[in-house]
């Protein structure tokens, strides 16, 4: 077994190995990326983030169009050209890839083709990837050669990336038209009918996107709002706008089982609050979307000794450490939110502390949520019941903005909500601080950036609400909510 060294060994090339291996090379390391696909950039970039968004950015023009009668706009929709609809899918997604690609061969990373698994702490044994016969490398952008059958990296350090899956329903596994969300991405055409069970940013989205394509959409969810462990007044604010939509949402709801059969579609049986009674919702086809499972499977993951938690997911810290000397984990095979920018950012620390710089810990508190859903929702920081709760928070408080009184908002017909959640902390009582920021708006993706800088750097309440925002804007609404929160609203009482 051919043998080679690296200083740093990094299993999985999604957002976090990736930007691992950039970060790292940009500090010097010498990087070996080990990818088991045949394109980089992993879940998000292939089969998540870019492909979903490329067709809701698409169905935004249907949107566009459903709106413009309002407004003395009369158009109509003619049809959906579904070939060249899936092309631009495509299209985006290879250009990113191809994108990536180039600029890791650019800053020196050699990426190899291959199943990896950790032998110990330092070894990392790479057999063929499936369907091919032997591991390949490349050290030009895309341009891979055949190397050995079995490969041995050595690295003072090794960064695990695997990344996760979807989950399936219990006793459900997909088959048919019970699809989860690659396959759903990969459909040719959008369904006339479809059933989506879950209540999180991936039933939303595809929620949203099917229902203003013109598919009739079932959201079933368990609680009594979608988005349940957010801040109840954008979660409550986003299932009323989904319902006006015109998706069925059902309430408490506990699935039972989906038939798929030998016909066309699928049949969803399912009970509703405290009644036993069974209840059925068809579709022609049924997305489950209840959550993602870590890729800590591999046998690898238990035999090296590496510390998991009950629910399979790599013990780490806030630098990535595991409990291997020398093993970093990252991304969705660790405890907290499965976002790709979460994962850039410990991607980052981990080549950052490797290279014995003195990087901060990423805090998950400061890490923002968005849901590309129609209106969009988006948060950062904590909620009111999560800020009651700590000991070292002082006096906290919640603001809500009334968005209509915003111009722009007014002018998109669409409904909205905006919570700051204020405080202070207990070693400086005096200095109320912003601790939390929950909006459901259109570009609401965008607006959380802001309230992202003001929430992580623990900016006073008092200097961000003097920050000027342009008018008339979508922005506006976080700047007249901080004033507000401060004591001193100007558009609004």
């Amino acid at each position: 077994m051919v043998q080679q060294h690296f200083d740093i060994a990094i299993i999985g090339a999604g957002p976090g190995g990736y930007s691992t291996a950039l970060r790292a090379a940009e500090l010097g390391k010498s990087v070996a990326l080990i990818e088991r696909d045949g394109t980089l950039g992993g879940t998000c970039l292939n089969r998540g983030c870019i492909p979903s968004k490329a067709l809701l950015t698409a169905v935004h023009s249907v949107e566009t169009i459903h709106n413009a009668e309002r407004m003395g706009i009369n158009a109509t929709l003619q049809s959906i050209d579904f070939g060249r609809l899936r092309d631009f899918r495509v299209s985006t997604v290879e250009t990113m890839t191809k994108g990536l690609t180039g600029l890791l061969a650019h800053r020196g990373v050699t990426v190899f083709r291959g199943c990896a698994a950790l032998q110990n702490a330092h070894t990392v044994r790479v057999t063929p990837a499936e369907g091919e016969t032997q591991v390949s490398r490349s050290v030009e952008a895309g341009v891979f050669e055949p190397v050995e059958t079995e490969l041995a990296i050595d690295a003072d350090d090794v960064v695990l990336a695997t990344g996760s899956r979807p989950l399936a329903l219990p006793g459900n596994p997909f088959a048919g038209a019970l699809i989860d969300s690659t396959q759903a991405l990969e459909l040719n055409t959008l369904p006339s009918s479809a059933v989506i069970i879950g209540a999180g940013a991936v039933a939303l989205e595809f929620a949203s996107l099917w229902n203003a394509a013109g598919c009739e959409v079932t959201l079933l969810i368990r609680k009594d709002r979608v988005l349940s462990t957010w801040e109840r007044r954008a979660s409550m604010t986003l299932t009323r706008e989904l319902k006006r939509r015109g998706v069925n949402v059902i309430a408490r709801t506990a699935v039972d089982r989906v038939d798929t059969g030998a016909n066309l579609g699928a049949t969803v049986h399912y009970r509703q609050g405290d009644s036993d009674e069974d209840r059925t919702a068809y579709g022609e086809v049924v997305l489950a979307a209840i959550g993602r499972v870590p890729n800590t499977d591999a046998d690898w993951f238990r035999s090296s000794g590496l510390k998991l938690d009950e629910r399979g997911y790599v013990t780490v810290d806030g630098y990535g450490r595991t409990n291997l000397d020398g093993v970093w984990a990252l991304g969705d095979i660790t405890p907290g939110h499965a976002l790709a920018h979460r994962a850039f950012e410990q991607g980052i620390t981990i080549a950052e502390k490797i290279a014995g710089a003195d990087p901060k810990p990423v805090i998950d508190d400061t890490v923002p949520q968005v849901v590309f859903s129609f209106p969009e929702a988006a948060s950062v920081g904590l909620t009111l019941d999560q800020a009651k709760a700590l000991e070292d928070v002082v006096e906290p408080k919640e603001t809500a903005y009334p968005m209509l009184s915003n111009a722009r908002m007014l002018m998109s017909g669409e409904g909205g909500s905006m919570t700051v959640v204020s405080g202070a902390f207990a070693n400086n009582p005096d200095m109320q601080v912003v601790l939390g920021v929950h909006i459901v708006s259109p570009i609401a993706s965008d607006l959380i950036a802001e309230a992202e800088q003001l929430v992580g750097n623990r900016v006073p309440l008092a200097d961000a609400a003097r920050l000027i925002h342009p008018h008339p804007t979508f922005s506006e609404t976080l700047g007249e909510a901080l004033l507000k929160a401060d004591g001193r609203p100007l558009h609004t009482r």
